[in-house]
């Protein structure tokens, strides 16, 4: 990758008596696993095109703790909350936007008790609104008439209602969305939740993410629709272990709209 992509951060803004419109919690997916890190491009080339002001931490945002509260270790977590909390407070921070349920979902609402208050947004709602503000244009391109299915994270989903954004914005691609059997409230985790990605899956007869991609593959997607890293990590192995990589992509949403739009 040559390109040259802007990302400022907090600190940059700080130095010039700024204040950006909106954080992007980049997550630890988002900084480090090479999967994960072609979803933060593409959203932050979306963020540009669109002249979002924003800006990241950088290398002051740490993990927001999810894993360790759900491993059970509930001290790491609240010393991780509170690292993080002094920081975001410290910069007046208000809104802020990330791509990962799992950071959306403990900054939203495990942060509060701790003293974190704040607009969080999830990368697709964040989209969505951008698209109603007229600040982006979504031309269908490569995908119109692609069948794309889209798989719920369930701390998007379930754990908080959110189900039409990503959904809204495949239908703008002029895609045709097609929904698994077990979808939307009645979702299935794709095996990563609860810390399982870190550690090896319990004895049993099959693993959840080749279930969930099975429900997948069922209804013929050309694209799996993910919005979430570890979503897209388990999904893509599923597809793997079902040998469909020739006929089966999993992207994240904001790849599918950067690739739309040639970014």
């Amino acid at each position: 990758m040559s390109e040259q992509i802007k990302v400022p951060t907090m600190a940059e803004y700080m130095a010039q008596g700024k204040q950006p419109d909106v954080l992007f919690w980049v997550g630890c997916a988002g900084s480090f696993d090479d999967r994960a890190k072609k979803i933060t491009k593409a959203f932050v080339k979306l963020l540009n095109k669109a002249n979002v002001d924003f800006a990241v931490l950088g290398t002051e945002e740490s993990c927001t703790g999810d894993p360790a509260k759900r491993a059970g270790n509930e001290f790491l977590f609240q010393m991780q909350a509170v690292t993080n909390i002094e920081v975001l407070n410290a910069y007046e921070v208000k809104k802020i936007v990330t791509a990962c349920p799992h950071c959306f979902n403990t900054i939203k609402n495990e942060y509060p008790q701790l003293g974190g208050n704040y607009e969080v947004m999830h990368h697709t709602q964040f989209l969505k609104s951008l698209l109603d503000e007229g600040k982006l244009t979504i031309e269908g391109g490569q995908y119109k008439g692609k069948r794309i299915t889209f798989h719920d994270p369930c701390y998007l989903g379930r754990a908080n209602n959110v189900y039409e954004a990503p959904r809204d914005l495949i239908q703008k691609l002029e895609a045709e969305l097609v929904e698994m059997k077990n979808c939307k409230s009645k979702g299935l985790c794709c095996g990563a939740g609860g810390a399982q990605m870190f550690k090896d899956a319990e004895k049993g007869d099959k693993e959840v993410n080749v279930e969930r991609t099975e429900q997948a593959i069922e209804v013929k997607p050309d694209i799996i629709a993910a919005g979430c890293p570890f979503c897209n990590t388990m999904m893509t192995d599923g597809v793997k272990a079902k040998d469909k990589e020739a006929e089966v992509e999993v992207m994240d949403i904001a790849e599918l709209i950067a690739n739309a739009q040639d970014l």
